[in-house]
């Protein structure tokens, strides 16, 4: 019993001694065992890819059916109603149409671990192209060195005189027990030590019989039901064709070229001055509303609707001098009136001008009469200068209102300028565009240049061309104008160019069919949607430009 205790012991350090083997290619705190091996996606399914000048494809082997996807190489859209043929040493294959890029064919022969090489004849419209691809089926998912190492525990001698002292059923119970109890202090042990090399040491172990049968060394790698995209140490993405088509990633073939250089320019939206009035007072006085009320802001309204009243006051000194006024000239119409009277009853003995002469003096000091009870009594109206809406209003009933104050601003909104100021001598070559803060791009035509200084800067002033919806005076804008100086590089739209963790821009290198790899770039401003890289990356390279921010997030 003795030497069987030993024997228990020993084998009790031979576990123990198999997971510090499964895990010997682990760094221990405080040492280095060389550089780390080159990262590896954590999917099961096997894979192959293939690509052209017109084509890209990922082949992907889950049990016995053949998975295809299919995109255009440059874009990276997928390509759909496409006719594919596929040669293999099994037959030929002829995959059905998903949809989305997606084709599937039965392929029995891929449940057996190998090697195959695909010959594969791709028709979509009017282009037509043959690729290759080799597709490997790996024969075991597991660690061969831990299986095999489990599978002579289980069928050593000691094993066999373990069962034989305590029979079959419970030899057999006790060894996998103890097994399992080594392999659980074992897989604590790594677990603190942040490293998953127990892992494997218990699927090992967990694959013996309890009866002591092999392991078996051929198992078929299980398709996963599907591929997780992640990111790797090195920053570098793997994003499973599936995942590119949901997050609906798009590519550009990078070109140089010669472009004019641009300048970003602040700049705020204005209202035209040719579609847009002021209404003031022109003299002091209390305001009233005019039948209806005030308007609202935003109210539509037309050139030379009252608006508003201004009733001047009138002070008591100005009200005496008006008051003798009237009184004088009610004095002298009547003197006037009697004069007339009596010129008529001699009609036919003086001459007619006379009669004349004292009627048009009575009618001249009547007009006169009444132009001053119209002073005491009527407002001035304030009328739309211009149509547009109302932009600002400052009435309220009974409020004083100054002389040349502003009462109401209005504006046509379809027709707005943008100023913009520049704080360098730059001379535009009339092309410009306008970026908004929600990312809207505007055309714009340049309309001039100012000379004068406003705060060290010098104005420019452009035109919105097309729509104006959304858009209101004073909001801010940023103006991208083209200048004559010319600079050479690859034109990137602007959602493409991402900031990173550092604050350097970056962009998404699209370098196999399911990988991606981060490039840091120096860019400058070229219009409203692209932007200038002039460092970091070089012409035929496939960049993201479409989901690069989703991708980004990717962990």
């Amino acid at each position: 019993m003795g030497r069987f205790n030993a024997r228990l012991c020993k084998a009790a350090l031979l576990a123990i001694a198999l997971g510090a083997g499964a895990g010997a290619g682990n760094a221990h705190e405080g040492h280095d065992h060389g550089a780390p091996p080159p990262p590896v996606s954590n999917t099961i399914a096997p894979r192959a890819e293939a690509s052209s000048s017109d084509f890209e494809m990922v082949l992907i082997a889950r049990g016995g059916e053949l998975m295809i996807h299919l995109d255009q190489f440059r874009t990276n859209a997928p390509v759909t109603g496409a006719s594919i043929e596929i040669d293999t040493s099994s037959g030929q294959l002829v995959p059905v149409d998903k949809g989305n890029g997606v084709y599937a064919a039965d392929a029995p022969f891929l449940t057996t671990p190998g090697s195959y090489d695909l010959a594969i004849i791709v028709t979509a419209q009017d282009t037509v192209d043959i690729l290759a691809a080799t597709l490997k089926i790996p024969a075991d998912v597991l660690n061969p060195a831990a299986t095999r190492s489990a599978s002579w525990i289980f069928n050593s001698a000691f094993a066999q005189e373990f069962r034989e002292r305590l029979g079959d059923a419970a030899g057999s119970l006790w060894l996998a027990l103890f097994v399992g109890f080594a392999a659980g202090a074992l897989v604590t042990w790594r677990v603190r030590g942040r490293t998953a090399a127990g892992m494997i040491v218990i699927a090992a172990l967990g694959g013996g019989s309890l009866h002591g049968s092999p392991v078996r060394a051929d198992t078929v790698a299980v398709a996963a039901p599907r591929d997780i995209a992640q990111r790797f140490a090195d920053g570098a993405l793997f994003v499973p064709k599936p995942t590119q088509h949901i997050l609906a990633i798009r590519t550009q073939l990078t070109e140089q070229r010669t472009h004019r250089r641009s300048i970003e320019l602040p700049g705020r939206i204005i209202p035209s001055p040719n579609a847009s009035g002021l209404v003031q007072a022109s003299v002091g006085g209390r305001l009233s509303p005019p039948e209806g009320g005030f308007k609202p802001l935003g109210t539509a309204v037309k050139a030379g609707d009252v608006l508003a009243y201004v009733r001047p006051p009138l002070p008591l000194a100005d009200a005496t001098v008006q008051q003798q006024q009237a009184r004088e000239l009610d004095q002298q119409i009547s003197i006037v009136a009697r004069k007339v009277e009596r010129l008529r009853t001699i009609e036919q003995v003086i001459a007619k001008s006379q009669l004349e002469d004292a009627e048009l003096e009575l009618r001249g000091l009547r007009t006169r009469r009444a132009n001053l009870d119209r002073v005491q009594r009527e407002a001035e109206a304030l009328v739309a200068p211009v149509d547009g809406i109302i932009a600002a209003a400052s009435a309220v009933a009974g409020q004083m209102a100054e002389p040349n104050a502003v009462i109401f601003q209005i504006i046509d909104p379809s027709v707005l300028w943008i100023e913009a100021l520049s704080y360098e001598a730059h001379t535009t070559n009339g092309s410009a565009k306008g970026l908004l803060a929600d990312g809207r791009t505007l055309e714009l035509e340049y309309l001039g240049t100012g000379f004068a200084d406003r705060n060290q800067a010098v104005p420019h002033q452009f035109a919105i061309k097309g729509s104006t919806a959304g858009l209101r005076a004073g909001q801010f804008v940023t103006v991208v104008a083209s200048t004559a100086e010319e600079r050479r590089g690859i034109a990137l739209p602007r959602e493409a160019v991402l900031r990173g963790a550092n604050g350097q821009s970056i962009v998404y290198d699209h370098t196999n069919a399911e990988r991606f790899v981060i490039r840091e770039v120096r860019v400058e401003p070229l219009d409203g949607a692209h932007l200038l890289a002039v460092a970091g990356i070089e012409a035929g390279r496939r960049i993201v430009t479409q989901g690069a921010e989703l991708l980004n997030q990717i962990r």
